[in-house]
């Protein structure tokens, strides 16, 4: 059980051979069980019968996965040869690789049109920071000039030094005109010839500049209006599943300088979001956890808000209200004004002081099933001020997950949480990150254990290198971090991913998702890298921020992702061999020492990066400045596969102790500099060795193969705590 240090247990509340933290024992007494109407006494009480029954099963799952480890690094060390099939037999005996079940689909039920038949953009934001909370959830809309505006994916920039640009405003325009004429087209003529929009008997009637009249080409893309049909503010549009607003204001500074007075263009954009209490989140202790669940409720309430200053004004931040319309016959129309919310919960591994059974600290991701279900039991019974889930289902993403039994693991886990807390059977719906390298080995395995509540599969690129390389830690050096990129296991990875989830069942039924991209400065090379996401048969992809997420929209209307599927639906992939093919490269030995200190370089300087923030400032997510000043979003996954990364060389010789210590000393410093604008950065220099931040990194690279599974939540939590302890 991997055990974090902290909190005195002096004030501790107790409830059988419960011990719980103060703060989460108010939350949970005070506002999350009289909310739902559940008796306290009787939620302590199963609480405790759950975590006792569970604890052993999740220690032992865990105690496998050590097991396995030690075994795999046993085989490397005596079969320095690496025969493909005597390897892939061993993986068989020793029960890493299982037997696939019969075909089979998915039974999946009551699962929102955003995750079962829409295709669109997917944020993924930390709980514990209400800001980014509520721009993510509403990032459902966002608007296409200013995304356009503001960003790269448009040669040049605005003049910064006027409040609106008319000549940047002129190539927004421009541009997303040339837009609507590709998915909206006119029966003839260009939207850039427009002067008026109107509705007449339920159609949509485009004035044209030379005195006559259009209609869309197709006429069925006309969904709605707001306003006067004669004068209409808005007119909405669909396009494969997504709608898209043409909004009109002659009094509007753009409005007023176009032809038919159109102000902007706002798209449909982040259909989901992923609320996390993991990877992006540094919570760890009572209080930690506390705040993280204050804020699922608050989103799930409805009143979740936060006061910001601006000049000397104050503005209020929170959930958007729905969007209503006229529909073309005549009726009230609505469309959600936020994005639907599933949230992460911790995976099998930490535990966390905010709970202890019988003087042993609880596992997190029981803990999470518990909690973050209760307070979504308010949704369920339709007691919020908006819904989430139409259809009153949970979604409950639970990443690195290891194999089909730890899958079937959680489907039995929430079969409890369902039956404590008075949930129908698979109320509970479950997301399976495809991000450890037993689960992508096993996925239809994996997928088959919790076939009546998947609802969605995601695959992961740093988390699942990041378990490739501890894996296969004695097998030998692997290649330099760009090139792992573009090997056979990855691709292979990614598209098997895709052929499992369809050949389930999942199309029509649940999510096919992809990675992040990591640059929410680079939106050109998103929109280029992002096509492939939308092509691969993929029904949603994380993208780093609201304005990414109103970018990548464009792709879904370019792009059926239901036609793709279909097609790809009929094709077979069997992609084992490549993915199970480890992508070791020993001739990296001969690279350069130019060549190996710059990929060192670059692996230290981002592990500081982030760690300085996670330990000294608690901050989980953040845009990390890299070596060379690119500002990207990192969480656990990027420093995983980083301090595995180095472990690895430094076991294999490419690297020595000494040439680490050198670049962290270095990098250091570079770290400091980049964070000098920022008055609560906490600076490792000029001893680092003393700064807790540092300590940690090194420990996570000289300690990485011991890490569990390469996991650096351990170090993070321990360290966090050490600084947090300081702080009082």
């Amino acid at each position: 059980m991997t055990n974090s240090q902290g909190n005195s247990k002096a004030n501790y509340i107790t409830s059988g051979q419960l011990s719980i933290h103060p703060a989460l024992w108010d939350f949970i007494n005070k506002e999350a069980l009289p909310a739902v109407k559940l008796d306290q006494n009787q939620f302590w009480q199963d609480f405790e019968a759950l975590l006792g029954e569970l604890q052993p099963i999740n220690q032992a799952l865990l105690e496998k996965r050590d097991a396995l480890q030690l075994q795999i690094d046993s085989w490397h060390n005596q079969h320095p040869e690496m025969d493909f099939a005597t390897y892939k037999q061993f993986l068989q005996e020793i029960g890493y690789l299982v037997n696939p079940p019969e075909d089979f689909q998915v039974s999946t039920q009551n699962v929102d049109p955003e995750i079962a038949t829409m295709a669109g953009p997917q944020l993924v934001v930390p709980i514990n920071n209400a800001r980014y909370a509520l721009n993510a959830a509403n990032a459902r809309w966002g608007s296409l000039y200013d995304a356009l505006y503001g960003t790269d994916v448009l040669p040049g920039e605005a003049d910064k030094s006027l409040a609106y640009d008319p000549a940047r405003g002129k190539q927004v325009v421009e541009w997303v005109k040339n837009w609507l004429d590709e998915i909206f087209p006119l029966q003839a003529g260009s939207h850039k010839d427009v002067t008026g929009y109107l509705v007449s008997e339920g159609e949509l009637v485009m004035q044209m500049q030379d005195g006559s009249t259009q209609k869309l080409k197709e006429t069925e893309q006309f969904c709605g209006y707001r306003g006067d049909a004669q004068a209409p503010t808005c007119i909405l549009l669909q396009n494969n599943g997504l709608h898209a607003e043409i909004a009109i204001d002659a009094s509007h500074i753009v409005g007023e300088g176009d032809l038919a007075n159109v102000k902007d263009v706002v798209l449909e954009a982040a259909l989901t979001t992923i609320m996390d209490c993991e990877d992006s989140v540094a919570a760890v202790d009572g209080e930690d956890k506390t705040l993280v669940y204050q804020n699922w409720a608050g989103l799930i309430r409805g009143d979740l808000s936060l006061e910001m200053r601006k000049g000397d004004k104050v503005l209020v931040r929170s959930l958007n209200k729905d969007r209503n319309y006229t529909s073309k016959s005549g009726d009230n129309l609505t469309l959600p004004g936020r994005s639907l919310m599933f949230v992460r919960n911790v995976g099998h591994l930490m535990t966390n002081n905010a709970i202890y059974l019988e003087n042993e600290e609880v596992f997190e991701g029981l803990m999470d099933a518990v909690v973050t279900c209760l307070i979504a039991k308010q949704d369920v019974q339709q007691s919020g001020k908006y819904r989430n889930s139409k259809t009153g289902s949970i979604y409950i993403v639970k990443p690195k997950m290891h194999g089909p039994e730890e899958v079937a693991f959680s489907n039995d886990l929430f079969s409890k949480v369902e039956s404590m807390l008075g949930l129908a059977p698979d109320t509970i719906k479950i997301g399976i990150m495809d991000e450890e390298r037993r689960t992508s080995v096993n996925l239809k395995a994996c997928i088959a254990a919790a076939k009546s509540r998947v609802a969605f599969i995601n695959t992961g690129f740093l988390d699942r290198t990041g378990d490739e390389i501890h894996t296969s830690m004695q097998c030998g050096p692997f290649a330099r971090k760009a090139e792992l990129k573009t090997m056979p296991w990855i691709q292979a990875y990614e598209k098997s991913n895709v052929a499992a989830g369809l050949s389930c069942g999942l199309a029509g039924k649940a999510q096919i998702g992809k990675g992040m991209w990591p640059e929410p400065d680079n939106m050109a090379k998103m929109m280029s890298a992002k096509t492939g996401h939308v092509k691969s048969g993929a029904n949603t992809a994380w993208v780093p921020s609201p304005t990414a997420a109103t970018l990548h929209a464009l792709h879904y209307h370019q792009i059926s992702v239901s036609s793709m599927q279909q097609a790809l639906s009929k094709e077979t992939f069997d992609g084992l061999d490549d993915i199970l093919t480890i992508p070791v490269k020993p001739d990296v030995a001969n690279l350069s020492p130019e060549e190996i200190a710059d990929e060192l370089d670059n692996n230290v300087q981002g592990i500081l990066g982030y760690v300085v923030r996670w330990v000294h400032q608690g901050v989980g997510c953040s845009k990390v400045p890299d070596i060379n000043d690119v500002g990207l979003m990192e969480d656990r996954a990027t420093l995983r596969i980083s301090s595995q990364h180095i472990a690895n060389w430094l076991e294999h010789g490419i690297v020595s102790e000494a040439q680490v210590r050198a670049s962290m000393e270095k990098m250091a410093k570079l770290v400091d500099q980049q964070n000098a604008g920022d008055p609560e950065y906490i600076a490792m220099c000029p001893e680092p060795d003393s700064a807790i931040a540092y300590q940690a990194a090194a420990e996570l690279i000289f300690e990485g193969k011991r890490q569990p599974s390469g996991y650096t939540e351990p170090v993070l939590h321990r360290k966090r705590l050490e600084m947090k302890a300081t702080q009082r």
